[in-house]
């Protein structure tokens, strides 16, 4: 069917037993298939070669849309350039560009995951969506170079999550050794951070006390999402800091909470004297949000399998994996570590901070003079720290601590 197409025309066309082809001028002409579909097409010679160039579906293209695309691939022709080769060339930086980091570390999931253990995976999965992706997600695997790489894993160890960047670049490393095998990629970039980590020593009962980790450190735990009991318990540790054994112990008989104050007998204190802990206002309104939850128990944080039975000695620590926090990074006693130094850095009373930690006195007529010793002022302390925290965890900025109401100290 020779002739200039015509919008009529191409609307009439009906389909063939066989495909058929309608011309329009200077080898533009539709293809019409046995199913009914329409399809333009561009035949062209190119170094002394027939060639064909797909230009689009009608009516998704039309008639004039088709001479444009036409137009334009004989220019290029006229120019000494394949448009079929062009057109190739630019599917090939589409699917590149498609082919992202994080499809890559996804599929790379994928095909381990049968391998791991269930929370070897939650945290491997957790590890990527935090400090990976959010970074590297968006760029095209072939495009993520060994300078990307460490300044994500930089930000990690701005975080004072050593151990963390040590896995994140194991873990990039791993990636993309899997990209190499499945022929996304010709090397991997992490072998050229070699040595380029900073290099830290391991801390004894490791803890977070730069003041531009803790807020990441609180957001971290305020958005856990595991059993709510837990996600409790892990605020409920920093407002409080208190040993590991007497969080997990807590008795909901132990808390007098309209006096804001949480008595915890002497038989459950490592220094076998009676603690009293000042209960802030975020402390209260965690107990608030834990009492539907166990408040018709025994304690606060019971076992999962059990409500007759305190938490397990590693259900902290084991949410603060989850979370991605190495046991060389942060640890459930870590928050008395945190608040002692923080404090004692902004001014506090030393003697009311050791108070506070339930420390052992050097002069043992002291330590047994009066268990209520500096509570007055431990109560505006504790207070002063449960406000400090919800700063640093809703600002995201440095923000200093306050030793009394109208009283700033310079940190």
């Amino acid at each position: 069917m020779a002739g200039k197409l015509t919008d009529t025309a191409i609307k009439n066309a009906k389909a063939a037993e066989k495909p058929r082809k309608i011309t329009d001028e200077r080898g533009l002409y539709l293809l019409v298939t046995p199913n009914g579909g329409k399809w333009w097409r561009f035949k062209y010679l190119f170094g002394g070669k027939e060639k064909l160039l797909s230009l689009g579906v009608y009516p998704d293209i039309s008639l004039a849309n088709a001479r444009e695309r036409r137009e334009a691939a004989r220019k290029m022709v006229a120019q000494g350039i394949d448009p079929g080769a062009v057109r190739r060339e630019e599917q090939a930086k589409a699917a590149e560009d498609a082919l992202t980091f994080r499809v890559v570390a996804l599929e790379w999931y994928e095909k381990k995951r049968p391998g791991w253990t269930e929370s070897t995976a939650y945290n491997k999965l957790r590890q990527l969506e935090r400090e990976l992706l959010p970074q590297l997600g968006d760029i095209p695997v072939k495009g993520v170079t060994p300078r990307i790489i460490l300044n994500a894993v930089q930000k990690i160890e701005d975080r004072e999550c050593h151990e963390t960047a040590r896995r994140v670049l194991q873990c990039c490393g791993q990636i993309f050794r899997y990209a190499i095998a499945a022929d996304y990629v010709v090397g991997d970039p992490t072998p050229a951070l070699r040595g380029a980590l900073r290099a830290v020593t391991a801390k004894h009962r490791a803890s977070i006390t730069d003041p531009k980790a803790i807020g990441p450190l609180l957001r971290a735990l305020w958005d856990y999402d595991g059993s709510p009991v837990v996600a409790l318990a892990l605020q409920f540790a920093p407002l409080t800091f208190v040993r590991p054994g007497e969080l997990r112990h807590a008795e909901w008989s132990e808390f007098d909470e309209e006096a804001a104050e949480w008595r915890i007998p002497a038989a459950k204190m490592k220094m076998k004297a009676l603690h009293i802990v000042p209960l802030s206002q975020q402390a209260l309104e965690v107990m608030k949000a834990l009492r539907p939850l166990t408040g018709g128990g025994r304690y606060l944080f019971p076992s999962e399998r059990s409500a007759e039975r305190p938490m397990s000695e590693n259900t902290v620590n084991g949410a603060l994996r989850r979370l991605g926090y190495s046991k060389e990074e942060m640890t459930g006693h870590g928050f008395r570590t945190m608040a002692s130094t923080l404090l004692n850095e902004q001014g506090w009373n030393r003697d009311a901070i050791e108070r506070q930690l339930a420390h052992a006195e050097g002069n043992s007529v002291r330590d047994a003079y009066n268990r209520a010793d500096y509570l007055p002022e431990r109560r505006r302390m504790m207070q002063a720290w449960a406000d400090y925290l919800d700063a640093q965890r809703e600002s995201g900025k440095v923000v200093p601590l306050f030793r009394a109401v109208g009283e700033e100290l310079l940190g």
